[in-house]
């Protein structure tokens, strides 16, 4: 098929499936279940041959893929359907309903927890007092206001992976006003946006790709336009594909091939590209791995396409938001055994010359026992945050834009509350 034909395929859905705008890509949401996953144990302090190999201390720049693939899933999502003030309205509330809760009700447990230090002091312990260091007032009203990602601070605060969903927010409403302001034109700003992000975070970033509060919401407009402008160009096609269209047909073998190369060289990628200058980089090898696996031809996808994979993904927003805390609760609770046991569970330990304070006292295999414990942990708490926060979150933003934004702005929307997951 020629482009033309694969863009009139795709928008005109002869197969009856749906909206091409329903498209789910299913692997590429499992992949976001793995990236927090590998977040998540970056964050742990455990000692282990996991925790202390090259692509777990860098993976930090598993960030940069949820940037890229919010920018891919939110164009494919949303660039036909805001075509009014009506709908731009309906957009926001959905996408704020899609992270906000969560992000509400995991800062208000950290504000929990720092107010029964306050009251019990025996569980202040060697830190800093309460509503300090990062949990003061006012970097709550800044995180309840999502400008903790935004230059607004001077350090990482409360839920500190929070600061991306900070910066995503603001990107959201960003690109929205884009396709509202400029309809099939958007695209175009996209190019500048990339060029001046890798430009801002070569020059100002001392370690480049990885800021944070500093220069969190250029590292995130860098990514997301990379990935909408990946979208104007290949998404046709891969919406036709899934649509069933005979798209250039490529073999099993040979699209299994291209997805080991791509997990080889992405792998490859964040072990060695450390914080050196080569980690401005990133979004663009996330991209290429969003090129392949959005296809989803080979092996590797069919594996990912199972059961256990996707629903990963689906918990990947709140394997992101919980794991913090929960690891924090973690080290309180091993600190408590120590005093009851008399043995040491947590203490100073260093990985690659740098230091940690956790489960790196006892070992190796302490450390690897500890780091297992903490994932069914933190994923056994983000399932419950999906069905008890995420879901009726989702449900009542909708209800509201519905509301609020009208009727007829919902086309176009569909099911990107749950699709659209943002880490």
């Amino acid at each position: 098929m020629t482009s033309s034909e694969i863009r009139n395929y795709a928008a005109s859905d002869p197969g009856g499936t749906g909206s091409p705008a329903r498209v789910r890509f299913a692997v590429l949401d499992s992949w976001r279940g793995i990236c927090a996953l590998l977040v998540a144990i970056m964050h742990f302090p455990a000692s282990g041959p996991l925790s202390e190999s090259l692509v777990i201390r860098n993976a930090y720049l598993f960030v940069d893929y949820f940037f890229v693939l919010s920018g891919f899933v939110i164009a494919h999502r949303y660039r036909s359907s805001i075509s009014s003030r009506a709908a731009y309205l309906r957009f926001a509330i959905v996408r704020l309903g899609r992270v906000y809760p969560l992000h509400l009700a995991v800062l208000a447990v950290f504000v929990a927890f720092e107010l029964l230090r306050l009251t019990v002091p025996a569980l202040r312990g060697e830190g800093a007092p309460p509503f300090s260091d990062g949990n003061s007032v006012g970097e709550l009203v800044n995180s309840l206001l999502l400008l903790n990602g935004v230059g607004m601070d001077v350090r990482l605060t409360w839920n500190s992976p929070s600061w991306s969903i900070s910066a995503e927010v603001w990107t959201y409403l960003l690109f929205g006003q884009a396709v509202l302001s400029l309809g099939r034109r958007h695209w175009i700003v996209f190019i500048p946006v990339i060029a001046a992000g890798m430009a801002a975070i070569y020059a100002w970033s001392p370690n480049h790709m990885d800021t944070t509060w500093y220069l969190g919401l250029v590292r995130c407009l860098y990514g997301f336009s990379l990935g909408a402008l990946l979208y104007h160009f290949l998404g046709a096609l891969l919406v036709a594909r899934h649509l069933g269209a005979a798209t250039p047909r490529v073999t099993s073998l040979a699209a299994t091939c291209v997805e080991l190369l791509a997990l080889g060289a992405i792998l490859g990628f964040v072990a060695l590209a450390g914080k050196g200058a080569w980690n401005i980089l990133a979004p663009f090898v996330f991209a290429l791995a969003i090129c392949v696996f959005s296809y989803e031809g080979g092996a590797v996808s069919r594996i990912l396409n199972r059961r256990i994979f996707l629903w990963l993904g689906t918990l990947s927003y709140g394997i992101y938001m919980v794991h913090i805390f929960v690891q924090a609760r973690m080290i309180n609770a091993a600190s408590v055994m120590e005093k009851l046991t008399g043995q040491p569970f947590v203490g100073p330990f260093s990985i690659a010359q740098e230091e940690f304070f956790g489960f790196g006292v006892r070992g190796a295999a302490f450390g690897v026992v500890m780091t297992v414990v903490m994932v069914i942990l933190v994923v056994t708490t983000a399932l419950l945050a999906h069905f008890a926060i995420e879901r009726p979150g989702i449900r009542l933003s909708k209800a509201i834009a519905d509301r609020v934004g009208g009727e007829g702005s919902k086309k176009g929307t569909g099911q990107a509350g749950l699709s659209a997951l943002s880490p």
